[in-house]
């Protein structure tokens, strides 16, 4: 049996923040009844669940803990029932603090999640307003303790910098803060000024001025932001977290699973609005219950990414009608097992890439190699091949380079 990851998208918010650009929105309480017995619709209808076993399960969104706690605990009741789960599988859960309290907090525990990720952000209500979040530092606090209170000793906080008017001190306060609270993990994100947000209606310009080497008016400059980036590591070290891949840091045993599976080429299955999944399939499958006539050139068997369509109308409806396939070619998975490997402070395996492709890495990516080595930004030890400390500072462009 092979190993799966579940990942389940639940893409209500009680308020658009005004960075985010993820497939979500408000909705109220009927439509999220409605889409919860869609969802389930989605996941009885899963083929071939007899060939794995669940490792890991992620409820993201939106803001899955704006909904009932009876809702997600249905949900994995009827996991339970449709897959074997590994006995220390990781479930996690995204929450958003002033929207889950204690009881909601116990009945996540009851129904088997052991891992809570809270969006904080920042630590600073100034900071919190401008990006439209819907918490105060306090709120968190109480969400916090009550996570506590409830047995959660798994709980990663999310935190944001660069953001605009934000100094290089507030940003240290923000950690030394969260620090002060031992979570267990921290995922810390530089602020990306997102096309569609209300933020890129307001900082777009200002984003291409820092680009061009000149100075910004309200975000931080390039100075700035890589104090920011410097101070971030340096303190979570010092606080005993290791920074195992770009933006995440964990205390020893609780780097997150999930995210290591995604960057490690784990089959993975996503359930709900626009989710997509990355399967080995026989063939593609079709339109769940009512079903469409296969069509022949779509029989291929072999590793493929599906992406559910997202459209609300449609997924309530269950008609899958428009689900993407894409065969991954073998030049594909090479790409992908190069950067998103790189992702990871480890680096990626010489040998594990041989065993996977067979044939040996430099007979594909020599000249790419021998020039990032020269550059600085990669270097290769002991059959493996990691981002130096220069090389993390630029990672988006170097990994690009790995692209056939």
């Amino acid at each position: 049996m092979k190993e799966l990851e579940l990942y389940l998208h639940i893409p209500f918010c009680a308020k658009k923040c005004a960075y985010c650009d993820f497939l979500s929105a408000p909705a109220g309480r009927k439509t999220q009844e409605a889409y919860v017995e869609a969802l389930k619709r989605e996941i009885h209808t899963f083929p071939e669940k007899e060939k794995y076993r669940v490792s890991t399960v992620f409820f993201g969104g939106g803001t899955p803990s704006i909904l009932e706690a009876g809702k997600i605990t249905e949900i994995m009741d009827l996991l339970h029932q449709e897959f074997l789960f590994l006995p220390d599988a990781e479930v996690t859960i995204e929450c958003n603090p002033g929207t889950a309290g204690l009881h909601k907090l116990a009945e996540y525990r009851k129904a088997g999640i052991n891992r809570l990720s809270l969006g904080l952000q920042s630590s600073k209500n100034q900071e919190l307003s401008l990006l439209g979040r819907i918490h105060t530092w306090e709120d968190f606090l109480q969400t916090y303790d009550a996570a506590r209170k409830v047995g959660f000793d798994n709980i990663n906080v999310d935190l944001m910098s660069a953001l605009p008017g934000q100094s290089v001190q507030s940003w240290r306060e923000t950690l030394e803060a969260v620090l002060a609270l031992c979570p267990q993990h921290i995922s810390a994100y530089s602020l990306i000024i997102e096309e569609g947000t209300s933020f890129y209606e307001t900082y777009h310009e200002d984003d291409e001025r820092r680009s061009r080497g000149e100075n910004p008016r309200y975000l931080p400059s390039e100075e700035e932001e890589r104090e920011m980036y410097c101070m971030t590591e340096e303190l979570l070290a010092e606080a005993g977290m290791e920074r195992y891949e770009i933006s995440n840091y964990a205390l020893p045993g609780f780097a997150c699973r999930h995210n290591i599976g995604y960057w490690n080429g784990t089959e993975y299955a996503g359930f709900g609005l626009g989710a997509s999944s990355l399967l080995q399939l026989s063939r593609p499958y079709q339109k769940i219950e009512k079903g469409i006539p296969e069509l022949e050139e779509k029989k291929t068997s072999g590793l493929y990414r599906v992406k559910n369509p997202d459209s609300m109308e449609k997924y309530l409806k269950g008609d899958f009608s428009e689900r993407e396939y894409e065969l991954l070619t073998r030049q594909n998975q090479m790409e992908e097992f190069m950067f998103l490997g790189l992702r990871m402070i480890k680096g990626i395996s010489e040998k594990e890439f041989e065993t996977k492709f067979g044939i040996r890495i430099d007979e594909v990516y020599q000249n790419v190699l021998k020039r990032q080595q020269t550059l600085g930004f990669l270097e290769r030890k002991e059959g493996g091949i990691r981002l130096t400390s220069r090389g993390l500072d630029v990672s988006n462009a170097v990994m690009a380079e790995f692209l056939l």
